[in-house]
């Protein structure tokens, strides 16, 4: 078991390094489109990248994740474990929706699985921001 504090140093030493390691400029937060964005997550138990709508009106996020249900079948090409979730409730209680992919048995705190977790989401998250590049336009009409 992990103190908080040494928690928060490994996780910010696995960023540090994932950063050094691909660095680039990934999407992220930068979709233009309000709370709409690409997220990495890394737990103890897994790895995840997804595509959150985190919008408060709840027509705008069903219209936003209808458009890209709309070319599921160009997301589930790039990548075929992808999970859509139009309902999701974060740890905090918030609803959002949110498309997802993830990995089990990878944990920040194993160094062990770093190398693993980091081609995952490096991979993944260039899938996603190929697909975005081509559907922007879509999304953003």
């Amino acid at each position: 078991m992990f103190s908080k504090e040494e928690s928060k140093r490994i996780r910010q030493e696995f960023w540090i390094s994932f950063g050094k390691s691909f660095p680039r400029k990934w999407i992220l937060y930068n979709t233009k489109v309000k709370d709409l964005s690409f997220k990495f997550h890394f737990e103890r138990k897994y790895a995840r990248v997804s595509i959150d709508f985190e919008q408060s009106d709840l027509e705008r996020r069903k219209e936003l994740f209808e458009k890209f249900l709309s070319i599921k079948s160009i997301l589930l090409e790039a990548i075929p474990d992808l999970h859509f979730e139009p309902s999701y409730i974060l740890p905090n209680g918030k609803e959002i929706a949110t498309i997802y992919v993830q990995i089990q048995g990878v944990s920040v705190h194993n160094k062990n699985s770093w190398q693993e977790t980091m081609l995952f989401l490096k991979d993944t998250m260039e899938k996603l921001e190929l697909v975005w590049w081509d559907f922007e336009d879509y999304i953003k009409s």
